[in-house]
Protein backbone atom coordinates (compact mmCIF):
# COMPACT_ATOMS: atom_id res chain seq x y z
CA UNK A 1 0.00 0.00 0.00
CA UNK A 2 1.40 3.40 -1.01
CA UNK A 3 1.37 6.46 1.22
CA UNK A 4 -1.41 8.05 -0.87
CA UNK A 5 -3.54 4.92 -0.53
CA UNK A 6 -3.09 5.00 3.24
CA UNK A 7 -4.21 8.61 3.55
CA UNK A 8 -7.10 8.19 1.10
CA UNK A 9 -8.40 5.16 3.01
CA UNK A 10 -8.00 7.02 6.30
CA UNK A 11 -9.94 10.00 4.91
CA UNK A 12 -12.60 7.62 3.54
CA UNK A 13 -13.08 6.12 7.01
CA UNK A 14 -13.17 9.55 8.66
CA UNK A 15 -15.80 10.75 6.17
CA UNK A 16 -17.92 7.67 6.87
CA UNK A 17 -17.64 8.09 10.64
CA UNK A 18 -18.58 11.75 10.39
CA UNK A 19 -21.39 11.01 7.97
CA UNK A 20 -22.96 8.52 10.37
CA UNK A 21 -22.60 10.72 13.47
CA UNK A 22 -26.31 11.52 13.81
CA UNK A 23 -27.36 7.91 13.35
CA UNK A 24 -24.76 6.77 15.87
CA UNK A 25 -25.96 9.33 18.41
CA UNK A 26 -29.45 7.85 18.10
CA UNK A 27 -28.57 4.17 17.68
CA UNK A 28 -25.26 3.45 19.38
CA UNK A 29 -25.89 5.53 22.49
CA UNK A 30 -29.18 3.72 23.15
CA UNK A 31 -27.54 0.37 22.45
CA UNK A 32 -24.67 1.10 24.83
CA UNK A 33 -27.08 2.00 27.63
CA UNK A 34 -29.12 -1.14 26.95
CA UNK A 35 -26.21 -3.57 27.30
CA UNK A 36 -24.35 -1.80 30.12
CA UNK A 37 -23.90 -4.16 33.04
CA UNK A 38 -25.97 -6.93 31.48
CA UNK A 39 -24.90 -10.50 32.25
CA UNK A 40 -27.69 -12.20 30.31
CA UNK A 41 -29.82 -11.62 27.23
CA UNK A 42 -33.32 -11.16 28.62
CA UNK A 43 -36.56 -9.75 27.24
CA UNK A 44 -35.78 -6.28 28.59
CA UNK A 45 -32.45 -6.15 26.76
CA UNK A 46 -34.01 -7.37 23.51
CA UNK A 47 -36.78 -4.77 23.85
CA UNK A 48 -34.18 -2.03 24.27
CA UNK A 49 -32.16 -3.29 21.30
CA UNK A 50 -35.35 -3.31 19.26
CA UNK A 51 -36.04 0.29 20.31
CA UNK A 52 -32.50 1.32 19.29
CA UNK A 53 -32.88 -0.30 15.87
CA UNK A 54 -36.29 1.29 15.32
CA UNK A 55 -34.98 4.71 16.34
CA UNK A 56 -32.42 4.44 13.54
CA UNK A 57 -35.28 3.68 11.12
CA UNK A 58 -34.20 0.11 10.40
CA UNK A 59 -37.91 -0.71 10.08
CA UNK A 60 -40.10 -3.19 11.94
CA UNK A 61 -39.73 -6.14 9.59
CA UNK A 62 -35.93 -6.01 9.50
CA UNK A 63 -35.69 -5.26 13.22
CA UNK A 64 -37.71 -8.39 14.01
CA UNK A 65 -35.36 -10.43 11.80
CA UNK A 66 -32.29 -9.11 13.62
CA UNK A 67 -33.82 -9.80 17.05
CA UNK A 68 -34.77 -13.34 15.96
CA UNK A 69 -31.21 -13.96 14.79
CA UNK A 70 -29.82 -12.76 18.10
CA UNK A 71 -32.21 -15.01 20.05
CA UNK A 72 -31.10 -18.04 18.03
CA UNK A 73 -27.46 -17.07 18.45
CA UNK A 74 -27.58 -16.72 22.24
CA UNK A 75 -29.43 -20.03 22.48
CA UNK A 76 -26.25 -21.76 21.26
CA UNK A 77 -23.48 -19.31 22.22
CA UNK A 78 -22.83 -18.75 25.90
CA UNK A 79 -23.27 -15.07 26.76
CA UNK A 80 -20.25 -13.70 28.60
CA UNK A 81 -20.80 -9.96 28.63
CA UNK A 82 -21.71 -6.76 26.81
CA UNK A 83 -18.62 -6.80 24.57
CA UNK A 84 -19.55 -10.21 23.17
CA UNK A 85 -23.16 -9.13 22.68
CA UNK A 86 -22.09 -6.09 20.66
CA UNK A 87 -19.83 -8.26 18.48
CA UNK A 88 -22.67 -10.71 18.02
CA UNK A 89 -25.06 -7.98 16.94
CA UNK A 90 -22.49 -6.53 14.53
CA UNK A 91 -21.85 -9.91 12.96
CA UNK A 92 -25.55 -10.65 12.47
CA UNK A 93 -26.16 -7.27 10.82
CA UNK A 94 -23.16 -7.74 8.52
CA UNK A 95 -24.34 -11.24 7.64
CA UNK A 96 -27.84 -9.92 6.88
CA UNK A 97 -26.35 -7.41 4.44
CA UNK A 98 -24.29 -10.14 2.79
CA UNK A 99 -27.33 -12.39 2.38
CA UNK A 100 -29.15 -9.52 0.71
CA UNK A 101 -26.60 -9.33 -2.15
CA UNK A 102 -24.80 -6.27 -0.79
CA UNK A 103 -21.11 -6.79 -1.55
CA UNK A 104 -18.08 -5.07 -0.08
CA UNK A 105 -17.07 -2.65 -2.83
CA UNK A 106 -13.62 -1.11 -2.90
CA UNK A 107 -13.69 0.79 -6.20
CA UNK A 108 -16.00 2.98 -8.26
CA UNK A 109 -15.17 0.87 -11.32
CA UNK A 110 -18.22 -1.43 -11.33
CA UNK A 111 -18.13 -2.04 -15.10
CA UNK A 112 -16.69 -5.58 -14.89
CA UNK A 113 -14.94 -5.05 -18.20
CA UNK A 114 -18.08 -3.97 -20.10
CA UNK A 115 -17.57 -0.98 -22.40
CA UNK A 116 -19.47 1.21 -22.67
CA UNK A 117 -21.02 0.51 -19.28
CA UNK A 118 -24.46 2.14 -19.33
CA UNK A 119 -26.04 3.33 -16.07
CA UNK A 120 -29.66 4.51 -16.10
CA UNK A 121 -30.37 6.60 -12.99
CA UNK A 122 -33.89 6.76 -11.55
CA UNK A 123 -35.41 8.48 -8.52
CA UNK A 124 -37.95 11.14 -7.62
CA UNK A 125 -37.17 14.85 -7.75
CA UNK A 126 -35.41 16.16 -4.65
CA UNK A 127 -33.57 13.02 -3.54
CA UNK A 128 -30.23 14.22 -4.90
CA UNK A 129 -30.37 12.28 -8.16
CA UNK A 130 -28.61 14.81 -10.36
CA UNK A 131 -26.08 15.62 -7.65
CA UNK A 132 -25.34 11.91 -7.28
CA UNK A 133 -24.75 11.65 -11.04
CA UNK A 134 -22.31 14.57 -10.81
CA UNK A 135 -20.43 13.09 -7.85
CA UNK A 136 -20.39 9.64 -9.42
CA UNK A 137 -19.01 11.12 -12.64
CA UNK A 138 -16.27 12.84 -10.65
CA UNK A 139 -15.27 9.62 -8.89
CA UNK A 140 -15.40 7.57 -12.10
CA UNK A 141 -13.23 10.14 -13.83
CA UNK A 142 -10.69 9.86 -11.01
CA UNK A 143 -10.78 6.11 -11.62
CA UNK A 144 -9.72 6.75 -15.22
CA UNK A 145 -13.10 6.39 -16.89
CA UNK A 146 -14.13 8.29 -20.03
CA UNK A 147 -17.67 9.44 -19.24
CA UNK A 148 -20.63 10.74 -21.24
CA UNK A 149 -23.82 12.08 -19.62
CA UNK A 150 -27.31 12.04 -21.10
CA UNK A 151 -29.94 14.54 -19.85
CA UNK A 152 -33.08 12.44 -20.40
CA UNK A 153 -35.08 14.16 -17.64
CA UNK A 154 -36.64 16.48 -20.19
CA UNK A 155 -39.77 17.29 -18.19
CA UNK A 156 -38.02 19.97 -16.14
CA UNK A 157 -35.76 22.62 -17.58
CA UNK A 158 -34.08 22.84 -14.17
CA UNK A 159 -33.06 19.17 -14.39
CA UNK A 160 -31.31 19.70 -17.73
CA UNK A 161 -29.63 22.86 -16.49
CA UNK A 162 -28.49 21.27 -13.23
CA UNK A 163 -26.97 18.26 -15.01
CA UNK A 164 -25.27 20.64 -17.44
CA UNK A 165 -23.76 22.55 -14.51
CA UNK A 166 -22.40 19.29 -13.09
CA UNK A 167 -21.03 18.26 -16.49
CA UNK A 168 -19.09 21.52 -16.69
CA UNK A 169 -17.93 21.24 -13.09
CA UNK A 170 -16.61 17.69 -13.56
CA UNK A 171 -15.49 18.47 -17.12
CA UNK A 172 -17.34 15.66 -18.86
CA UNK A 173 -19.42 15.94 -22.06
CA UNK A 174 -23.21 15.89 -22.03
CA UNK A 175 -25.93 15.18 -24.59
CA UNK A 176 -28.97 17.38 -24.01
CA UNK A 177 -32.02 18.71 -25.80
CA UNK A 178 -34.72 21.23 -25.07
CA UNK A 179 -37.26 20.75 -22.29
CA UNK A 180 -40.16 18.65 -23.56
CA UNK A 181 -38.05 16.58 -25.92
CA UNK A 182 -38.58 12.83 -26.05
CA UNK A 183 -36.46 11.30 -23.23
CA UNK A 184 -35.90 8.14 -25.27
CA UNK A 185 -34.44 10.17 -28.14
CA UNK A 186 -31.94 11.75 -25.73
CA UNK A 187 -30.92 8.30 -24.49
CA UNK A 188 -30.60 7.03 -28.07
CA UNK A 189 -28.44 9.96 -29.16
CA UNK A 190 -26.26 9.63 -26.04
CA UNK A 191 -25.55 5.96 -26.70
CA UNK A 192 -24.94 6.56 -30.40
CA UNK A 193 -22.41 9.23 -29.47
CA UNK A 194 -20.76 6.90 -26.97
CA UNK A 195 -20.51 4.23 -29.64
CA UNK A 196 -19.06 6.59 -32.24
CA UNK A 197 -16.57 8.30 -29.93
CA UNK A 198 -15.51 5.38 -27.75
CA UNK A 199 -16.76 6.43 -24.31
CA UNK A 200 -16.47 3.63 -21.78
CA UNK A 201 -19.09 4.86 -19.29
CA UNK A 202 -22.51 6.39 -19.99
CA UNK A 203 -24.83 7.80 -17.32
CA UNK A 204 -28.42 8.59 -18.31
CA UNK A 205 -30.58 10.79 -16.08
CA UNK A 206 -34.34 10.15 -16.14
CA UNK A 207 -37.44 11.87 -14.80
CA UNK A 208 -38.98 10.79 -11.51
CA UNK A 209 -42.69 11.50 -11.41
CA UNK A 210 -44.28 9.06 -9.00
CA UNK A 211 -47.62 10.86 -9.15
CA UNK A 212 -48.10 9.28 -12.57
CA UNK A 213 -46.96 5.70 -12.09
CA UNK A 214 -48.28 4.40 -15.39
CA UNK A 215 -46.59 7.23 -17.29
CA UNK A 216 -43.34 6.61 -15.41
CA UNK A 217 -43.45 2.89 -16.18
CA UNK A 218 -44.12 3.48 -19.88
CA UNK A 219 -41.42 6.14 -20.11
CA UNK A 220 -38.70 4.07 -18.44
CA UNK A 221 -39.63 1.03 -20.54
CA UNK A 222 -39.37 3.12 -23.70
CA UNK A 223 -35.98 4.52 -22.69
CA UNK A 224 -34.63 1.03 -22.00
CA UNK A 225 -36.04 -0.32 -25.28
CA UNK A 226 -34.38 2.45 -27.29
CA UNK A 227 -31.05 1.85 -25.52
CA UNK A 228 -31.11 -1.78 -26.66
CA UNK A 229 -31.26 -0.66 -30.27
CA UNK A 230 -27.73 0.69 -29.84
CA UNK A 231 -26.38 -1.79 -27.26
CA UNK A 232 -28.56 -4.92 -26.86
CA UNK A 233 -27.46 -5.50 -23.26
CA UNK A 234 -27.98 -1.90 -22.10
CA UNK A 235 -28.61 -0.58 -19.54
CA UNK A 236 -26.13 -2.57 -17.51
CA UNK A 237 -27.18 -0.87 -14.27
CA UNK A 238 -30.44 0.73 -13.19
CA UNK A 239 -29.40 2.84 -10.21
CA UNK A 240 -32.17 4.01 -7.88
CA UNK A 241 -31.28 7.11 -5.86
CA UNK A 242 -33.00 7.43 -2.47
CA UNK A 243 -32.81 10.10 0.22
CA UNK A 244 -31.82 8.41 3.51
CA UNK A 245 -33.19 11.34 5.52
CA UNK A 246 -36.74 10.37 4.52
CA UNK A 247 -36.39 7.09 6.40
CA UNK A 248 -39.24 4.68 5.74
CA UNK A 249 -40.51 6.89 2.90
CA UNK A 250 -37.39 5.85 1.01
CA UNK A 251 -38.59 2.25 1.26
CA UNK A 252 -41.98 3.27 -0.16
CA UNK A 253 -40.24 5.03 -3.07
CA UNK A 254 -38.07 1.97 -3.71
CA UNK A 255 -41.15 -0.24 -3.86
CA UNK A 256 -42.85 2.04 -6.41
CA UNK A 257 -39.80 2.28 -8.67
CA UNK A 258 -39.38 -1.47 -8.59
CA UNK A 259 -42.89 -1.72 -10.01
CA UNK A 260 -41.90 0.63 -12.82
CA UNK A 261 -38.54 -0.86 -13.77
CA UNK A 262 -35.98 -3.49 -12.82
CA UNK A 263 -33.74 -1.75 -10.29
CA UNK A 264 -30.31 -3.38 -9.99
CA UNK A 265 -28.55 -1.12 -7.47
CA UNK A 266 -29.25 1.64 -4.94
CA UNK A 267 -27.50 4.88 -4.01
CA UNK A 268 -28.46 6.39 -0.65
CA UNK A 269 -27.90 10.13 -0.30
CA UNK A 270 -27.77 12.53 2.66
CA UNK A 271 -26.72 10.01 5.31
CA UNK A 272 -24.76 12.78 6.99
CA UNK A 273 -27.88 14.84 7.62
CA UNK A 274 -30.03 12.24 9.33
CA UNK A 275 -30.33 9.97 12.36
CA UNK A 276 -32.17 7.49 10.13
CA UNK A 277 -29.11 5.75 8.69
CA UNK A 278 -30.52 2.39 9.75
CA UNK A 279 -32.76 2.60 6.70
CA UNK A 280 -29.75 1.20 4.83
CA UNK A 281 -30.39 -2.12 6.58
CA UNK A 282 -34.13 -2.05 5.97
CA UNK A 283 -33.80 -1.28 2.26
CA UNK A 284 -31.18 -3.97 1.74
CA UNK A 285 -33.23 -6.54 3.63
CA UNK A 286 -36.61 -5.84 2.04
CA UNK A 287 -35.56 -5.57 -1.60
CA UNK A 288 -32.49 -7.81 -1.85
CA UNK A 289 -30.90 -5.16 -4.10
CA UNK A 290 -27.24 -4.21 -3.61
CA UNK A 291 -26.53 -0.81 -2.09
CA UNK A 292 -23.57 0.45 -4.11
CA UNK A 293 -23.12 4.11 -3.20
CA UNK A 294 -23.76 6.30 -0.15
CA UNK A 295 -23.59 10.06 0.25
CA UNK A 296 -21.83 11.15 3.46
CA UNK A 297 -21.42 14.88 2.80
CA UNK A 298 -22.16 17.73 0.43
CA UNK A 299 -18.68 18.03 -1.12
CA UNK A 300 -18.05 16.56 -4.54
CA UNK A 301 -15.81 13.80 -3.14
CA UNK A 302 -18.21 12.66 -0.39
CA UNK A 303 -19.92 9.95 -2.40
CA UNK A 304 -18.54 6.56 -1.35
CA UNK A 305 -18.81 3.02 -2.60
CA UNK A 306 -20.76 1.05 -0.02
CA UNK A 307 -18.78 -1.46 2.01
CA UNK A 308 -21.00 -3.35 4.44
CA UNK A 309 -18.20 -4.20 6.86
CA UNK A 310 -16.94 -0.60 6.99
CA UNK A 311 -20.50 0.70 7.38
CA UNK A 312 -21.39 -1.58 10.28
CA UNK A 313 -17.97 -1.08 11.91
CA UNK A 314 -18.54 2.67 11.78
CA UNK A 315 -22.07 2.31 13.14
CA UNK A 316 -20.73 0.44 16.16
CA UNK A 317 -17.60 2.52 16.71
CA UNK A 318 -17.56 4.35 20.04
Amino acid sequence: MGLFDFFSKKEHKEDLNKGLEKTKESFFSKLTKAVAGKTAVDDMLLDQVEEALMSADVGLETTVKIIDRIEKRVATDKYVGEGQFMRMLKEEIQELLLENKTEDLHSFDISKGISPYVIMVVGINGVGKTTTIGKLSYQLKLAGKNILLGAADTFRAAAIEQLDVWAKRVDVPIIKKQMGSDPASVAFDTLESAKAKGYDTVIIDTAGRLHNKLGLMNELTKVKTVMKKVFPDAPHEVLLVLDASTGQNAIIQAREFMKATEVTAIALTKLDGTAKGGVVLGISDQFKIPIKFIGVGEAIDKLQVFNRKEFVDSLFAD
